[in-house]
């Protein structure tokens, strides 16, 4: 389906990157400048505000965090240019400066000493001259190796580790192939099969870093003296599913990367990889979350295998749907871009399924919107380590 060869028609940006959306963002820093961004956004049609409930009073590694969300957001090769809202200037500069260093237009602008009306005029002059700077963006010609693309499951069920997963790890292995840049995560689902994942480490090194992160997490559930989780992994729709144990569910999410890829690096949430190849990023396992995360961490395009469905999209990132499960594809069909129940029903094998898979991402990168995306689904969730000041 794929070779070194391959091409697709992307937006490159002035840093090199290749995107497959032409977004201008209007980023709110905190929860108390959303509206004046969602009134910039209504000002000036072709911008999208992605408001959020934080932003206020954090500290530390969580502020760090909100700080890498944003800009990584903002830098995202999916977007054309930037309109940044925060209510003080300092934290309002710091978003600003960090997009900026990708060469992409953007602007900031704090509200206070200014108020709504004044911050309002002059932040939709500049989103209306970033929308004609961005109507004149043409896609070109780029090679399949400049695409990255994140995966995240949810829903599952047993036609996910089955079915859905598998044809994942097929398209996976084929993108490695070609030198793509590729990540998985959801720290929580890995549980009672993180060994397996540590066998596929490149290196040492990594390994190490893995089991680290993993390890991590392990001592926040110690922290919170329970071992029991089971009203959160598995969820209550996995085991309506069919699965019963989180190393159920574990041994079917793993199985997202294939067969032949090397996890080739590790990355704290996000955080940008620095080459090619398989990443995994520590994350949550909740759907919104991880896949803000991988935006924010620079990937172009999402693939989330679902069983029982999900109706998950993102504002910035197109979301492909693969399901395996028949009752699903009937029930949710306009949520599902990729129908693979075939496998089950043995109409279709591994091969052509991820082979299926992968004509969509290129369909997809080449500019045709995912269910998510003609859905309105704009779901942008801001992950919290602890709890505001």
């Amino acid at each position: 389906m794929i070779n070194k060869d391959t091409t697709f028609l992307g937006y490159r940006r002035e840093n090199g990157r290749v995107g497959v959306r032409n977004h201008v963002i209007i980023l709110p820093v905190d929860d108390i400048s959303n509206a004046a961004a969602e009134a910039v956004a209504n000002n000036i049609k072709g911008t999208m505000a992605l408001p959020h409930p934080y932003g206020r009073l954090q500290f530390g590694a969580d502020l760090e965090l909100h700080f890498r969300t944003l800009i990584g957001t903002g830098a995202n090769p999916n977007v054309a240019a930037v309109v940044v809202i925060g209510i003080e200037p300092q934290w309002t500069k710091l978003i600003v400066d960090g997009i900026a260093a990708t060469g992409k237009p953007v602007q900031g602008f704090a509200i206070e000493h200014h108020g709504d009306h004044d911050t309002i005029y002059r932040a939709s002059k500049a989103a209306r001259e970033m929308v004609q700077f961005a109507s004149e963006k043409q896609r070109e010609v780029c090679n399949i190796s400049e695409l990255w693309v994140s995966t995240k499951c949810g829903e599952s069920d047993t036609t996910s580790g089955c079915g859905a997963n598998p044809t994942v790890g097929n398209a996976f292995d084929k993108l490695y192939d070609v030198g793509a840049t590729l990540v998985f995560g959801e720290t929580t689902e890995l549980t009672g099969g993180e060994h397996l994942v540590a066998a596929r480490c490149a290196t040492p090194d990594v390994k190490e870093k893995f089991m680290a992160f993993f390890n991590r997490y392990q001592d926040v559930v110690n922290r919170h003296k329970t071992s029991d989780l089971s009203d959160s992994q598995p969820t209550k729709g996995n085991i309506a599913g069919g699965l019963t144990t989180i190393e159920e569910k574990a041994l079917g999410n793993i199985q997202k990367i294939g067969k032949k890829c090397k996890v080739d690096g590790v990355l704290d949430k996000a955080e940008t990889p620095t080459g090619p190849g398989l990443w995994f990023m520590d994350s949550s396992s909740a759907a919104a979350e991880m896949v803000t995360l991988c935006a924010a961490s620079g990937y172009a395009v999402h693939f989330f295998p679902t069983g029982q469905g999900n109706v998950i999209g993102n504002p910035i990132l197109p979301v492909i749907k693969i399901c395996a499960n028949p009752k699903t594809v009937r029930t949710m069909e306009e949520h599902i871009d990729v129908d693979t129940s075939g496998l089950l029903q043995r109409e279709l094998n591994m091969d052509g399924a991820g082979d299926k898979l992968l004509e969509c991402l290129l369909r997809t990168a080449n500019g045709r919107l995912t269910a998510a995306e003609a859905l309105g689904h704009r779901e942008f969730v801001l992950t919290r380590l602890y709890e505001s000041a």
